[in-house]
């Protein structure tokens, strides 16, 4: 009887822990950094990077203790998981999950200090008897500290709660459109709610939309034998590039800002910091290709032909008039990358597309994240709710005793 209450409780406890995960996350945003001049940042005007590295990061003017935010575990991840793709093409050996761990959170101090740096040479602060440097010095480690708590969460959560490190990703872009639609006029959000249906409905159909490959299993001998398949999602990762793109396209901004603080009077810096904008074409092409080239390389590296390949061999199992081994392999690295391409291509356009309104004038710059926004927004929620009715199911089973 115990055992059975404790399953029908499951989604209530996960309930709860999320709760308690983000009630200190939000609590966390509201404690501004030590000497901060936080009458300098009351305006309500956010533009177009704030929107998106809100996504990131949370805090609209990345003023508080969690003013980095998540952005140098998703860069660090980023790069981990393209180390290791590389890696596995020309090496059998596994590297212990329990190094690669250790390797991320060490990669993740160093980004969250180097962007601690940047940062704190743009925050205004209030004059101290301790003077600038040791309040700065205080702040930045604030800022270190932070990032660990935020990691220390997420973890907390995708082991306990419900939808892991994207459940904050989510507080943040709520957050991030509550404020951004509040200081517009409905006639200016028209446009953008427009476009922004449409790049809905377009994730809803790659989200739920899968290409069947036909299998042949060796274990059923049934009128089932003939309808097993491997199926893979139009859209494989997701709209993760789109997230892991805003952190990874802060790291050129904040090397083009720390060289813009090391030689403020250098005109080719000064020129890549004016450009290296989405208010730009430069900054747009930079961000969009960098969304396509995630795409294709998450697809490539999560869907990996090369594990599904080695499976089927252990197995028995075989695609359905495809010679086992190497024709498999390249049978599936095609598929794969077709699939990848198409999704990379729609994703890249999804996205483009409210940023080159902007530039022609259809959408006020500062509302020019909205549509991405919300299309990420759409994402996450179908893979919060498959996780949900995922617990909901387990929750239903009956003991047999």
């Amino acid at each position: 009887m115990r055992e059975l209450e404790k399953k029908e409780s499951a989604m209530k406890y996960k309930l709860i822990y999320t709760s308690l995960v983000l009630f200190v996350y939000i609590l966390g945003r509201c404690i501004p950094l030590y000497g901060i001049d936080i009458a300098a940042y009351s305006s309500d005007w956010i533009d177009a990077e704030n929107m998106l590295l809100r996504s990131v990061g949370g805090d609209a003017y990345r003023i508080s203790v969690f003013a980095i935010g998540l952005s140098p575990c998703i860069t660090s991840s980023i790069l981990i998981q393209i180390i290791m793709a590389f890696r596995n093409s020309f090496t059998n050996t596994k590297i212990s999950p329990g190094k690669i761990s250790r390797v991320t959170v060490v990669l993740t101090l160093i980004i969250a200090f180097l962007q601690a740096v940047v940062r704190i040479s743009e925050l205004n602060f209030l004059k101290t008897e301790n003077g600038f440097f040791i309040v700065k010095i205080i702040a930045a480690m604030e800022m270190v500290t932070g990032v660990m708590v935020i990691l220390w969460l997420s973890d907390r959560n995708a082991k306990y709660g419900i939808g892991g490190r994207t459940m904050l990703i989510v507080v943040n872009i709520l957050d991030g459109l509550v404020s951004t639609i509040s200081v517009h006029r409905l006639q200016n959000l028209i446009v953008p709610f427009i476009v922004s249906a449409v790049l809905v409905i377009i994730v809803m159909v790659l989200e739920n939309t899968e290409k069947h490959i036909p299998v042949q299993r060796i274990s059923i001998h049934n009128i089932y034998a003939d309808k097993n398949y491997m199926a893979i999602k139009l859209n494989p990762v997701g709209v993760m590039p789109v997230m892991f793109s805003a952190a990874l396209f802060m790291l050129p901004q904040m090397l083009v800002s720390l060289l813009g603080y090391l030689y403020p009077e250098n005109p080719d810096i000064i020129w890549w910091q004016v450009n290296l904008s989405l208010r730009r074409p430069l900054g747009i092409a930079i961000y969009v290709i960098g969304i396509y080239a995630l795409t294709v390389l998450f697809s490539v590296a999560f869907i990996s032909p090369k594990d599904i390949t080695e499976q089927f061999l252990k197995s028995g199992d075989s695609i359905v008039d495809i010679h086992a081994g190497h024709d498999t392999r390249k049978y599936l690295r095609e598929g794969v990358f077709r699939i990848s391409v198409f999704s990379a291509t729609i994703m890249s356009i999804c996205v483009g597309t409210p940023m080159v309104l902007q530039l022609r004038g259809n959408i006020e710059s500062t509302l020019m994240m909205l549509p991405s926004s919300i299309m990420m927004l759409a994402g996450l929620w179908c893979n919060i709710y498959r996780e949900t009715i995922t617990i909901r199911n387990y929750d239903s089973y009956r003991a047999l005793f």
